[in-house]
């Protein structure tokens, strides 16, 4: 099957936005873990240095450093305050330092929860202990540990977590990608939006422009036809032609009320179908087989405009015709329900790919040499817009058929 759209070339820049937007995306999120990375190295190298002062202040804990007179010594004494102010210094990092035994000896920066007088860790709640002890069995988990060796038979170890800046800079590339997935899809469905509004501006000016240029020779060869049977011309070509000039008024009349809400009156269904097929059972090939089912038990109520919806009739029958070369069988159901009525349009023609279900009504789809490719966007824009519808391809197989379902809500 030959497929031709002439839509083709918007398909590719939305498909080059929808790159473009992914590669900026893969960029951004490199970027930025590749910084929370570099900062979670910083914070190690930060709790590397804090567990060489708990060491060095365990180690000065073990030796003399009172002079002669038993007075500490300058010197030890500014150890001593350096390496207690690399310690307190941390107010960002949590820090739990356990014995070999997992017994906590030291935390900071945890958020309890029960209040405390001091950080020593005999006068902590049951409650607040029990907390302690869940983040360290969370931390044993991970990799955030420090071996600090005190001396030969001693050893501590040191466990962090992330601090808040880096917890929340490591979610801040993801809600910014959320974001900018977000202003994307806003910026994508507006373009949509506008697109569709230009389109169909030029749909209703065109049919309404169509529509006119039809009415002046429909009038002209409405008069020809009174004058043909004036002169004494056969009135059986007379009334042919008459036929004709009448159908191609009903024409000029579908495309006046394309871009405008057309009048409805409530029809019975069944008859509705009937007369929209009685014009097309004449003119199809004589090897169609068409065939109309009608539900004679029930024949609910429809709000319909005739004249779009024998077009929208006319154009799946033509298109069923199109699709089986010329030959074959259409069959035509139709079932009414408690809330809607049904009617099955079905031919044993090529058939159609499943991924072209939806994008057989798109403006530009047609499989025809010829043609613009609108007929069945039309009949969707009447049957959805104008009469509060549903169609929709039903089944398809190729080399089998197809089946379009129109639904139409009944009136109680």
């Amino acid at each position: 099957m030959n497929l031709r759209n002439i839509y083709d070339s918007r398909r590719i820049w939305k498909i080059a936005l929808i790159a473009v937007s992914l590669i900026l995306a893969a960029v951004f999120l490199l970027i930025s873990n590749r910084l929370v990375k570099d900062l979670a190295k910083q914070e190690r190298e930060r709790m590397e240095i804090w567990a060489d002062a708990t060491k060095e202040l365990a180690a000065m804990a073990n030796e003399p450093i009172d002079d002669e007179n038993g007075d500490m010594m300058p010197m030890a004494m500014n150890n001593v305050d350096f390496v207690f102010s690399i310690i307190e210094r941390n107010h960002t990092i949590p820090v739990l330092l356990v014995d070999a035994n997992d017994s906590i000896l030291q935390y900071r920066n945890f958020r309890l929860p029960e209040p405390i007088d001091s950080m020593n860790m005999l006068t902590l709640s049951p409650r607040n202990r029990a907390y302690l002890q869940e983040k360290l069995n969370l931390l044993k988990k991970s990799t955030n540990k420090i071996e600090i060796n005190i001396d030969k038979h001693t050893k501590q170890y040191l466990y962090y977590e992330d601090s808040t800046v880096l917890r929340r800079l490591a979610y801040y590339p993801y809600i910014q990608l959320g974001v900018l997935l977000l202003f994307l899809a806003i910026a994508y469905f507006a373009l949509i939006s506008v697109k569709k509004a230009e389109q169909n501006k030029v749909w209703v000016g065109l049919s309404k422009e169509t529509a006119h240029q039809l009415g002046t020779p429909i009038s002209s060869l409405m008069a020809w036809t009174q004058m043909l049977e004036s002169m004494g011309v056969d009135k059986e070509i007379v009334s042919d032609m008459d036929k004709d000039v009448h159908r191609l008024s009903v024409i000029a009349d579908r495309f006046s009320k394309i871009g405008s809400m057309p009048d409805k009156e409530l029809t019975f269904i069944n008859e509705a179908v009937t007369q929209a097929l009685a014009y097309m059972s004449s003119r199809i090939p004589k090897r169609v087989n068409l065939t109309i089912n009608l539900d004679e038990e029930h024949n609910c109520g429809v709000m319909l405009c005739q004249s779009l919806f024998e077009w929208v009739m006319e154009n799946l029958t033509k298109n069923a015709v199109d699709a089986m070369g010329g030959e074959g069988s259409i069959d035509i159901t139709v079932t009414s329900f408690d809330d809607y009525a049904e009617i099955l349009v079905k031919d044993t023609g090529k058939g159609i790919p499943r991924k072209n279900f939806k994008t057989v009504f798109n403006p530009g789809f047609t499989t025809k040499k010829r043609g613009w490719g609108l007929g069945l966007t039309l009949v969707k824009r009447i049957i959805e817009e104008y009469h509060g519808g549903h169609i929709y391809v039903k089944e398809s197989e190729i080399g089998k058929g197809t089946t379009f379902c129109i639904e139409l809500p009944c009136m109680k």
